[in-house]
């Protein structure tokens, strides 16, 4: 999804309502993908527990109201995950999101069904820690090797690489091709829905 702007208007929103010193729009995109803990403590190190829950609290009110245009998907990515699905692939979700943002997310959109399993980074452990993952294949039922994570975000990637799963790089999300080429992807592709030419290709 095309999620950033919402991301981080809605992070700056947290922080004002915190009172806390504003991060720069670099700042506050650069933690996106991990979970909202995380991402605080990273704009934040060092401050104390009542402070992060103020952030926190303030974030999910936001990610959940009406405040900001909601995040849309990019163009042709319902009908390539619908496609994908009936072409017999298992497909899995895993977000920095919490339960609360991603129920809400696929509720808008109507894809819930598309997604055998899901898990948010307040459920088990964030990216890039490869438990996460781990725990969506051991749901799941497959192997190391019979899984392919798609991400835009050199955490996405990161967790990949930590959990010994193969990985495609989306350049058209957060972060640049540079940083995730670092995590040695198999390929990186301008926009997700050429995955399904790609995933073609290996079949050949």
């Amino acid at each position: 999804m095309d999620s950033e702007a919402h991301i981080v208007a809605c992070l700056r929103g947290a922080v004002a309502v915190a009172g806390a010193p504003q991060r720069s729009e670099a700042q506050l995109r650069d933690v996106i993908g991990l979970g909202l803990a995380e991402a605080i403590e990273a704009l934040f190190p060092g401050h104390d527990r009542n402070f992060q829950q103020v952030l926190a609290d303030g974030y999910r009110r936001q990610f959940l109201s009406d405040m900001y245009p909601r995040s849309e998907f990019f163009d042709g990515v319902p009908e390539m995950l619908a496609f994908l699905r009936a072409r017999g692939y298992r497909l899995a979700v895993a977000t920095g999101k919490g339960r609360r943002g991603l129920d809400h997310v696929l509720q808008q959109t109507g894809v819930a069904g598309l997604f055998e399993v899901t898990r948010c980074a307040d459920e088990t452990r964030s990216k890039p820690h490869p438990m996460m993952l781990q725990q969506l294949m051991a749901s799941a039922g497959v192997s190391v090797d019979d899984t392919l994570l798609v991400g835009d975000t050199e955490y996405d990637l990161e967790m990949a690489a930590n959990c010994g799963v193969s990985s495609i790089g989306v350049s058209c999300g957060v972060h640049s091709r540079e940083r995730l080429l670092a995590h040695q992807p198999l390929a990186i592709l301008e926009m997700v829905t050429q995955i399904v030419a790609y995933l073609d290709n290996l079949s050949e």
